[in-house]
């Protein structure tokens, strides 16, 4: 089958499209016939080598860690799903035409392979922070760099739970925060001022790594209530770094719930061959964009 690997740290240029043995499926894991891959920020982050200190690998090595697709082999131990059925969920290499799931869920009915794939990481990231920020019902939180992938899940998932939300993006991005429910104002200079003007600050996010963590801590006037998905620095100014995931089981089936009654809706912005890959990447680490970007077999 093919799938894209890199054999050494580097840029997008590093990544190559193999042919590779078909992965199996193990004990408690499901594998599927790819349908999209979702393309994140810590795929690009692995092939740097940023994640290399703490979690040695061995090279070469895929890309990816949640799909979409048709479950064609089951290992042992699984219950509640068969062959032929639509999944979606978190695994690993999954930028390839195969690849084994460790959590995942039935799609919801009406939703595309390609919508599906986004889903996993950007929902289980999303719940995971606004549940460790402590932000409560009919307080407001702040999220820079809201208009990606889990910012557009963010900020949909805090609209349900009666959080109010204001936004920070481009200003081509602003139009599209407030269609999710959002107060939406720019970044770049003068954005404090800006935000101050638009209401107290009970907690805040930054899902961008842009450097403006010292600026949310004076916001909200306690590092407590800021975190940060995106700065590795966040840790020297005493703002909690929230990288590991929790429980992703339990977050599928929260997502599905959210998904089926049409509180949430991800949309993909644009999507990718195998072969695309290294475009994929350089995209995703410019920033910018308007929900998921996905890789497509």
């Amino acid at each position: 089958m093919r799938k894209v690997i890199f054999a050494e740290y580097g840029g997008p240029d590093v990544l190559q499209l193999a042919d590779t043995d078909t992965p199996h499926a193990g004990p408690h894991e499901v594998r599927i016939a790819v349908r999209a891959a979702g393309v994140n920020a810590a795929d690009w982050r692995l092939r740097e080598g940023q994640f290399s200190a703490g979690q040695p690998i061995e090279l070469p090595v895929g890309v990816g860690l949640e799909a979409s697709g048709v479950v064609d082999e089951i290992g042992e131990g699984v219950t509640g799903v068969e062959l032929g059925d639509h999944v979606f969920g978190m695994g690993s290499e999954t930028y390839a035409e195969h690849a084994v799931l460790s959590s995942w869920a039935r799609m919801p009915d009406g939703l595309t392979f390609e919508t599906a794939a986004g889903y996993t990481s950007v929902g289980e990231a999303s719940l995971r922070i606004l549940d460790q920020v402590g932000v409560e019902p009919g307080q407001t939180l702040l999220v820079s760099g809201a208009s990606g992938g889990v910012g557009s899940t963010v900020l949909q998932i805090a609209e349900d739970r009666g959080i109010s939300v204001i936004g920070t993006a481009s200003a081509d991005n602003l139009d599209y925060l407030r269609s999710l429910g959002a107060t939406a104002t720019t970044y770049g200079d003068g954005w404090v001022e800006r935000v101050t003007a638009l209401g107290t600050i009970d907690a805040a996010l930054d899902l961008a790594g842009s450097g403006v963590i010292p600026q949310l801590v004076e916001l909200t006037g306690d590092p407590d209530r800021v975190l940060s998905i995106a700065d590795l620095s966040a840790p020297e100014h005493g703002v909690r770094l929230s990288l590991v995931p929790g429980p992703v089981q339990e977050a599928l089936d929260v997502i599905v719930e959210l998904i089926s009654r049409g509180a949430l809706h991800t949309p993909v912005e644009q999507s990718y061959t195998l072969a695309e890959a290294a475009s994929a990447h350089v995209d995703s680490q410019a920033g910018h964009s308007r929900g998921r970007r996905i890789m497509v077999p």
